[in-house]
């Protein structure tokens, strides 16, 4: 949600924020905007809808300058209008650029306006600016203003600011919303991802909650929330430039898509020894922390809670530990009785789910400890955990999430077995979970394989606008994720159920224009599921099925069939997600949507 770019260097920088800019796109977004310093003044360019409008803008106009700060707006307060947009300024002399919501911005608003300032803007954002500048005005440098204002703002938030007296600067903040600095020689950026400044730097400083950094060409300063003076370590972007790049394909979803096989062998691999997984890689304390576990809970929001659902499967039937799943945003609103020994897992694939990390933080005193799955190294979820695990998905830039997903499973599974020794897990199950997993690349491959067919099918979703997905055990998450994908980027109305639930009110809405997607592997679910199933057909309802057995499972009048490859139980649910995304993936490209970046959603959820 939002994106921010900010730039001083010894160049013009208007087309490095606009670059910026481009790249975070994916993050979601209704306006984009940039303030330059020319040496003189501040300048700003702003327009509602693509970033593109803004490059148009800026073609015609110019904004030159080597200092500069930037943004995409996803609009929470204020319509997505061009006044609304990002930079906000007072006067001419201040600019900021703000990511979060100000939740007191309304009294603040009221005293400002007491105060004689005037508001040009519905946002929240525009306090800060009008705060910023009185405190200049009083007499204190930007960075005692920027000090002084974030002391008195509620909320979450990153800001980048500049002011027309201070040539060359911009101070920056964070509370509860990323922001990272981009190192380079002669010239320093901010952003609120990496990928935003990946043409110009490798060398990255991850801002911690609290600090405000101060930032020159040529030096770094960064002051933590008690006002100490720090040093943060500097960390190299371990991908490729390219990683952000479609290479090739047509959107960033179908290469993430088939990118998966890769990914999921990274996210197990080198972390097998001799066959066992190897728990050092959980962090220093695992062994410590794992001893003494007793139960697990689980928070995610969206596409990694259904990740979650599938592991509480997994931990109680292959481990033996009691396990508890719950939205984030849910977990965090209620009196929750913590049991001892908790062992706390919060899974996101960008680490700054801000439900989740506000969940976290609520508990951090009454867990035994806290592990996150995470995608993203420096994240402030993986720096506020105990213990993490990297899904090494890498960048994953479509909103509906692919490779995160599968990722996650895989790091799941590999912690399900670390605990599971603990409790019911032998190390011969645990060898042969592992062997399975060798399997598992080859086996998304196969599914890859079948994008074809699955193109074929997905014609027949293109006029519907509602449609039903069923799955059993593992596989019930797996259907609601296929609903989820569906739903977000085709804007068809989906829902998922476990099968079994059928006759408790989902089959009132079977007829012939409520298309009927099932996961069907042929495991001891099956002839539960094929009576379920023939429910359906018997009401008129089509049935589009992936099966793992075309035997058992046979097309007919109404049903369509496509084989999946024979694969270990335990890969169900990761191996069956594939043609569930490519399904839904060409069934937005048929509805002309725009797959990667699909109206009203964001791919980091950073407010509530």
């Amino acid at each position: 949600m939002c994106g921010i770019v900010g730039a001083t260097a010894e160049r013009s920088v208007a087309g490095i924020l606009l670059e910026g800019l481009k790249r975070l796109e994916y993050r979601g977004y209704d306006s984009a905007g940039m303030a330059v310093w020319d040496g003189a003044s501040i300048n700003r360019l702003r327009r509602a809808g693509k970033v593109q409008a803004l490059g148009d803008a800026l073609d015609e106009l110019g904004l030159p300058g080597s200092t500069g700060i930037a943004h995409t707006r996803w609009a929470t307060h204020g319509k997505p209008v061009e006044h609304n947009a990002h930079p906000h300024m007072s006067g001419n002399q201040v600019a900021v650029v703000h990511n979060g919501i100000i939740e007191n911005f309304e009294r603040l608003k009221s005293d400002l306006k007491e105060h004689g300032y005037v508001f040009t803007s519905d946002t929240d954002t525009e306090v800060i600016a009008h705060l910023l500048d009185r405190s200049v005005k009083s007499g204190s440098d930007l960075v005692a203003a920027v000090k002084q204002t974030v002391g008195s703002l509620e909320g979450a938030f990153a800001l980048g600011v500049m002011h027309q007296s201070n040539s060359g600067e911009i101070v920056a903040a964070r509370k509860g919303s990323p922001l990272v600095i981009g190192v380079g020689i002669g010239e320093n950026f901010i952003a609120s991802d990496q990928l935003a400044l990946l043409p110009v730097t490798d060398r990255f400083i991850f801002l911690e909650e609290g600090d405000i950094a101060h930032l020159t060409r040529e030096e770094i300063v960064i002051w933590d929330k008690s006002g100490q003076l720090v040093e943060r370590p500097i960390s190299r972007y371990e991908h490729g430039v390219t990683a952000a790049d479609k290479g090739g394909f047509k959107h960033y979803m179908l290469k993430e898509i088939y990118e998966q096989p890769a990914v999921t062998l990274a996210a197990f691999e080198g972390r097998i020894n001799d066959g066992l997984v190897d728990e050092s890689v959980f962090g220093e304390q695992a062994t410590a922390i794992f001893d003494q576990v007793k139960q697990i809970q689980i928070i995610a929001c969206g596409t990694s809670y259904h990740a979650g659902m599938i592991a509480k499967y997994w931990m109680e039937s292959l481990a033996g530990i009691p396990c508890h799943v719950e939205v984030a945003s849910e977990y965090r609103y209620r009196s929750v009785v913590i049991q001892e020994g908790t062992l706390f897992v919060s899974i996101s694939q960008s680490g700054e789910t801000a439900d989740t990390l506000a969940a976290l933080r609520d508990v951090q005193d009454q867990i035994l400890a806290s592990l996150t799955i995470c995608n993203v190294p420096g994240s402030s979820l993986v720096r506020e955990s105990d213990l993490n695990l990297m899904t090494k998905a890498g960048p994953e830039i479509g909103v509906a999430s692919t490779k995160a997903f599968t990722t996650q499973l895989v790091a799941l599974l590999l912690t399900t077995i670390v605990l599971g020794r603990r409790f019911k897990l032998t190390e011969d199950k645990e060898r042969e979970i592992v062997l399975a997993l060798a399997e598992l690349p080859s086996l998304i491959e196969r599914s890859i394989a079948m994008d074809g067919a699955i193109e074929s099918m997905s014609q027949s979703f293109a006029e519907k606008h509602h449609s039903l997905f069923l799955g059993r055990g593992t596989l019930y998450p797996v259907a609601m994720e296929g609903a989820l994908k569906l739903k977000e980027i085709s804007y068809i109305h989906a829902e998922a159920y476990p099968a079994g639930e059928l006759k408790h009110g989902p089959l009132a809405l079977v007829d012939k224009d409520m298309p009927v997607v099932a996961v069907a592997p042929q495991n001891d679910m099956l002839d539960k599921l094929k009576a379920n199933l023939q429910e359906v057909s018997a009401r008129g309802g089509e049935l589009f099925i992936f099966a793992g057995s075309t035997q058992d499972v046979q097309p007919g009048e109404g049903i369509h069939v496509l084989g999946m490859p024979s694969m270990p139980q335990i890969l169900e649910p990761i191996v069956y997600t594939i043609p569930l995304q490519l399904l839904s993936y060409h069934v937005a490209v048929l509805k002309g949507t725009d797959v990667d970046q699909p109206r009203n959603l964001a791919k980091s959820v950073t407010v509530e």
